[in-house]
């Protein structure tokens, strides 16, 4: 059985760092990413990895700030976030790609989801 589990999630203050994990189960995943959707808004790129680790990307809002990491022995990406904003305050989904070679910032393209954790950043 597939799953996907994000952890870590919180209340934070502005300036200040928190790090998401997913622990994913069930069969091989490819590429891997977080996502983010903050009320009344579409659901954001936020970060992506390949399997083998090897190639990170970033979107503009994040990048320089969060860093995507995996460790595929404990089947876990991770998701650090540093010098946090008011505006990263969302509920943070990890995603999975079933296949190789997709490599995609679209939501549509991932095959599996997490069901999500809050980050609240306060000013």
């Amino acid at each position: 059985q597939v799953q996907l589990v994000e952890s870590g999630g919180g209340l934070v203050q502005a300036g200040g760092s928190l790090r998401l994990s997913c622990a994913a189960s069930g069969r091989t995943f490819y590429d891997m990413g977080w996502f983010r959707q903050a009320p009344g808004k579409e659901r954001e790129y936020v970060a992506r990895i390949t399997r083998s680790a090897t190639i990170t990307d970033y979107s503009d809002s994040v990048k320089g700030r969060f860093t995507i990491s995996r460790d595929n022995a404990k089947n876990t990406v991770y998701l650090q976030m540093n010098s946090l904003k008011p505006e990263d305050t969302a509920v943070y989904l990890c995603a999975a790609v079933a296949y190789p070679d997709i490599w995609s910032e679209k939501a549509q393209d991932y095959d599996y989801w997490g069901q999500g954790t809050q980050v609240t950043v306060s000013s």
